[in-house]
């Protein structure tokens, strides 16, 4: 039997909904609502697996780890807060949850997407100021249909192909940036470069994991190819956009407006 510990289980269960006894069949659970850097190295002794949820788990705390912990579990998609190169060396495994929250994320993308398009969220406000003209005069606030546009994902994982299935229920077409092409068996989803995803897209969403490879993958020599029209979501990791790149980008209109 093993023993496991949540270090931050307030995080996983935020509601206090979920059953942590069907775990008791592994092994003896203890779980913390929140844990220090002092409590972890404290509460992770005699312990096999560790469950985190973005929690920074880096090299001085793994390397302070006993020899019994084998294992850090992410209990989410990301596991760019863990030192995976210091666990490796301590032979800790790592693992994540992968399937974690894909419709969810894939759901909010698209809604996301639809409020740039119909500038929901301009009217919104011209309602909550009481200007109703947009609705009795003349349409003020312009919009336009999905349908036909170019929606440019980069990353083909679990969420990425989730968004790309909508997406083409709603018409769109479909162009792909990934490390790996796969046959996804519609015509009208392509796999490119990034630099003609970034030409052609009406909107593009990220969905790749963020490493050295992936941080600041679009900055400004990227979002200068994008249409000025074209609109960016990021609802993966903040830092593979170049935060002051963007703002610039949307201060000077090179692209239209982005979403996170």
């Amino acid at each position: 039997m093993n023993n496991i510990v949540f270090l931050n289980s307030k995080r996983i269960d935020f509601d206090n909904k979920l059953d942590f006894s069907y775990l008791n069949s592994l092994g003896k659970v203890s779980k913390y609502e929140h844990s220090s850097n002092e409590e972890i190295l404290e509460r992770v002794k005699d312990q096999n697996i560790v469950v985190t949820k973005e929690m920074t788990i880096d090299r001085k705390l793994i390397e302070q780890f006993p020899p019994c912990v084998k294992l850090i579990c992410e209990a989410g998609t990301g596991y760019n807060n863990i030192d995976i190169k210091a666990a490796k060396e301590k032979n800790i495994l790592v693992c994540n949850l992968p399937g974690y929250s894909t419709e969810a994320v894939a759901q909010l993308v698209i809604t996301f997407m639809l409020s740039l398009s119909s500038s929901l969220s301009n009217q919104q406000r011209m309602i909550e100021g009481k200007n109703y003209d947009n609705f009795t005069k003349c349409l003020q606030v312009p919009h336009f249909e999905v349908q036909n546009k170019i929606l440019g994902v980069i990353g083909a994982g679990a969420i990425g192909q989730q968004v790309m299935k909508i997406a083409r229920a709603l018409g769109m077409k479909v162009l792909v940036y990934s490390r790996t092409n796969k046959d996804l068996g519609d015509s009208n989803i392509r796999f490119v470069k990034l630099e003609e995803l970034l030409k052609e897209s009406d909107f593009i969403t990220l969905h790749c994991p963020l490493m050295p490879e992936t941080r600041h993958l679009i900055d400004k020599s990227k979002l200068e190819l994008m249409k000025p029209s074209a609109f960016i979501i990021n609802t993966s990791r903040g830092a593979i956009i170049k935060e002051i790149d963007l703002i610039e980008a949307l201060k000077s209109k090179k692209i239209s407006r982005s979403s996170t």
